[in-house]
């Protein structure tokens, strides 16, 4: 029997939530280090697991499967295959980075802070090696807890009206997600997703379940015209939880989506696959265009995200290979990309304490390797080529031209409204009339640089050689795609 590496990575935290209950809240230094140490660990155990994935293989891998509760047939079933791989190692390395930029930046209540990313570590990972639906269920709706208490204690001043927005949309959806397994548990008496997959229903059965599925998946993205309580959301949550909110919690909603809508309603995914790529246009253009008006720093970014998982969704229902690669790699990238700009605005709001895009200006002469970050990260964002963010969006319109050339013209327009929304933003906050106020601004921590760096080496590495991250896929979308033909 194989060493369960997959639960080790998944309850780890719990050791480390264990061990911070019983250290004195005073002791803030313990709690940081003792957080710190635990996922980096979790980290440290995920791309072994990475390193160790053979991509050439169609099956789940690191499986584990016992009983949890045999009477209703409900399995503690775990595996990974090319499509969750990438998903756990960016889960753990986001905690990390988050560990990382709260540093200096949370100074009350701490210990319920770390205990709270713990735990958000612990439903995040879950949710990508879940392979039971009630099990998957469980994970998926356990993220709420952490992240409305993340927002809802440690936010904006508008923190309450925001989380309150979360939660009840997100819990909406997943009403009819449980609904949904439900009926599947009552048709085949399982909830073990190996065996549901190629499963018939009647037609307007499978319809009813994708859309039941559907409207889950696309609150979480967060799709249009169900995205209204992201921007809200990032706005005011700490840094940490706009890190986590960009970096996992909207790709969970295009995990979904490859994992089960395609495989398990396979007529209704092309049923309803030109009514998703309209969706998806639409969310490309009108978040694109919303960006172009905003006045707050992290408002411009959380709408910038509902125009990059337009081109998600559009690539996850291309139906071939390469537009769903680049779907699952964007999903990364943008985990990257968008958490990294997340977490620049953290650091200058830590220091000037505002987010208005017209408080800046000058601030490459000011703040000159704060500036330089910015910079990759906004190039990274807008797809320029050799970083991350070309390789992703390129096969997403390249996947999609091969299916639906016509989607693909006004797609297209959203990489233009993209270059310009970033570019005007860097305009205004870096290269205005250099503001008096602005110098002498505290030079990046060591903690703000530790956490930034290795984002840097990702937007590069991945930009570059995007190969090693798009073979790991390959074999299990090919997989995913047989139960579409």
């Amino acid at each position: 029997m194989q060493f369960p590496i997959l639960s080790l990575i998944l309850w780890l935290p719990i050791l480390g939530i264990l061990l911070i209950f019983f250290i004195n809240r005073k002791n803030e230094q313990a709690i940081k280090i003792l957080s710190l140490l635990t996922i980096l660990i979790d980290f440290a155990l995920s791309l072994y697991l990475l390193f160790n994935f053979d991509y050439s293989a169609p099956a789940f891998q690191f499986v584990e499967k016992r009983p949890w509760l045999p009477f209703i047939n409900s399995n503690y079933f775990l595996g990974v295959d090319g499509i969750s791989i990438l998903f756990v190692p960016l889960a753990t390395l986001t905690t990390l980075l988050c560990i990382l930029i709260s540093w200096h930046s949370i100074k009350e209540k701490v210990k319920e802070f770390y205990l709270a990313l713990l735990f958000t570590n612990i439903a995040m990972v879950g949710v990508f090696i879940a392979l039971d639906l009630l099990l998957f269920y469980v994970f998926w709706e356990a993220i709420l807890i952490p992240m409305y208490l993340i927002i809802g204690i440690w936010g904006g001043p508008r923190r309450i009206y925001s989380t309150i927005k979360f939660f009840l949309y997100t819990f909406f959806g997943s009403v009819f997600l449980l609904i949904a397994i439900l009926y599947i548990y009552n048709s085949y008496g399982t909830f073990d997703y190996q065996y549901l997959l190629g499963r018939s229903y009647s037609f307007e059965v499978e319809k009813l379940l994708f859309l039941a599925f559907l409207i889950a998946f696309a609150i979480k993205v967060p799709m249009w015209p169900v995205h209204t309580w992201l921007p809200d959301a990032h706005t005011e949550a700490p840094t940490a939880g706009s890190v986590i909110l960009a970096g996992i919690l909207i790709k969970m909603g295009g995990y979904g989506m490859v994992r089960f809508l395609l495989p398990m309603f396979p007529n209704a995914s092309e049923y309803f696959a030109k009514m998703i790529l309209i969706l998806s246009v639409i969310a490309i253009i009108y978040a694109g265009l919303a960006c172009l008006w905003q006045v707050d720093l992290k408002r411009l970014i959380a709408y910038s995200s509902v125009s990059h998982m337009g081109f998600v969704t559009l690539g996850i229902f291309s139906f071939n290979p390469i537009g769903i690669k680049g779907a699952i790699l964007q999903m990364v990238n943008h985990g990257i990309v968008t958490g990294a700009l997340f977490m620049c605005v953290g650091v200058i709001y830590d220091r000037t304490h505002s987010r208005a895009i017209n408080y800046y200006g000058g601030l490459a002469t000011a703040f000159p390797l704060y500036s330089a970050l910015f910079m990759i990260f906004t190039l990274a964002s807008i797809g320029l080529p050799g970083t991350n963010g070309f390789v992703g969006e390129f096969l997403i319109l390249l996947g999609t031209f091969l299916s639906n050339k016509v989607v693909v013209l006004f797609a297209a327009t959203g990489v233009i409204i993209g270059a310009a929304y970033m570019l005007y933003l860097y305009k205004r906050v870096f290269f205005e009339k250099p503001k008096d106020y602005l110098f002498g601004l505290e030079p990046m921590k060591a903690t703000e640089l530790a956490a930034l760096i290795p984002m840097v080496f990702l937007v590069f590495l991945i930009g570059l050689y995007p190969k090693p991250f798009l073979d790991l896929m390959t074999t299990s979308v090919v997989q995913i795609l047989t139960y579409l033909r």
